[in-house]
């Protein structure tokens, strides 16, 4: 779990920190990482 939480983390991190000029760059941005997280979740309950 630990792990999983960093990965986020990790992910949130590079998208807030990443070249986004505007606020629909950062919208699209977050939703991207949302859907990453979202990912590794369902891999995650299914393995």
């Amino acid at each position: 779990m630990k792990k999983f939480a960093l990965c986020c983390l990790a992910v949130l991190a590079i998208t807030v920190l990443s070249a986004c000029n505007t606020i629909e760059g950062f919208g699209k941005d977050v939703k991207n990482a949302g859907q990453s997280m979202e990912n590794a979740a369902a891999k995650k309950t299914n393995n």
